[in-house]
């Protein structure tokens, strides 16, 4: 088929959709993505070693560049570093020498393989994070970072001929913001994804809504996407460049009390929550589990009286609102993790479903 043809049967969005493929744990099967309801694959992840960006997996890049053939609109990126590929951030943004070696390995890689942009996603500047260097520093080396990063995608792009991405995923919380200048580093990027989701990290020993788009009245909300969003245009970032998270997976508790169906309750330690394909084929109103929603914060959750396990989640309801109030605030689109999670698609249809209709 020619390729004007099949550029025609792709659908052109409005609103990027920007998708976490994951390829940390080894070879993926890139035939799970449906590149049609993609704008753009950030491939996760890249490692961060000895000042550079650290490629492992070739393989995965090949076999994502197919995705093209079917959507040759399609963007794919690479995501460098992650909870776990952190650690070295710090060493490699901390000097003039070290950001120009790490930015020139990182773009090499593009260049090589052909993509089509740079995502960093360093968790998190200044904080601890998982065992991370981290130096007071770090607030404006981190905006140095993408200047340097920047200023080698420039390059590629007159070689090239073809805009070349960078783009940053980010804590949907207000330490984040307090460790970092994102007024500054805004003026650097394309997108801004924004990680609303995690939250139930940073609970204070309750059962919380780990990716809520409101404040929730059952208990003292500490995070919400409402709160990141409004944080960050108080910042100086432009509404323009947002991205709204949502999270593919649940996050699981078990709590002390049955009280209140379990929201608000202390917790007695965390278990895995599960993706939702899973958590909507097996769990959903079945195996003692009943579902619930938090119309205050448009946040669904299961809980199982018995077990005492409480899970929360994103589905497709409150997807389309996360997508409504992307829509009414008029930011850049949204973006999902990770693909794997959802291979049922549910989640990136209602995506595709409500976009469509804007």
């Amino acid at each position: 088929m020619p390729a004007f043809m099949l550029s025609a049967q792709v659908k052109k969005h409005k609103y990027v959709v920007i998708g976490y493929v994951g390829g940390y744990k080894g070879i993926t099967d890139m035939s799970m993505v449906n590149p049609q309801k993609l704008t753009h694959i950030n491939y996760a992840f890249v490692n961060v070693r000895n000042n550079r960006a650290w490629l492992t997996h070739t393989i995965n890049f090949r076999n994502l560049l197919l995705l093209k053939k079917k959507n040759p609109d399609l963007k794919i990126l690479i995501s460098v570093g992650g909870w776990t590929w952190s650690k070295n951030f710090s060493d490699a943004a901390l000097t003039d020498t070290s950001r120009k070696a790490f930015a020139v390995s990182a773009v090499d890689i593009i260049r090589k393989y052909k993509l089509d942009g740079v995502d960093i996603d360093w968790e998190y500047p200044g904080l601890q994070g998982d065992s991370n260097v981290v130096r007071k520093e770090d607030e404006h080396n981190y905006t140095l970072m993408f200047k340097d990063l920047r200023r080698e995608l420039d390059v590629l792009e007159k070689e090239t001929g073809n805009k070349k991405l960078l783009t940053a995923a980010t804590g949907g919380f207000k330490r984040f913001l307090q460790h970092t200048e994102m007024g500054k580093v805004a003026s650097y990027l394309n997108y801004i994804n924004l990680m609303t989701y995690d939250y139930l990290q940073d609970s204070l020993g309750v059962a919380v809504h780990h990716t809520n788009l409101f404040a929730s009245d059952k208990y003292k909300t500490l995070n919400s996407a409402d709160m990141a969003v409004s944080d960050y245009l108080a910042q100086g970032v432009p509404a323009s460049k947002l991205v709204m998270g949502i999270a593919f997976y649940g996050r699981s508790v078990i709590v002390k009390d049955s009280t209140h169906n379990g929201i608000g309750m202390k917790t007695s330690g965390r278990i895995p929550g599960g993706g939702y394909t899973r958590l909507k084929d097996s769990l959903l109103n079945r195996n003692g589990f009943i579902y619930y929603r938090d119309s205050s914060a448009k946040a669904p959750y299961l809980f199982n009286v018995s077990t005492k396990q409480f899970i929360s989640f994103d589905d497709e309801w409150s997807v389309k609102n996360k997508c409504q109030y992307m829509v009414d605030h008029q930011m850049a689109g949204v973006m999902f993790w990770e693909y794997a999670d959802d291979k049922k698609e549910y989640l990136l249809d209602a995506i595709d479903e409500r976009l469509e209709a804007k």
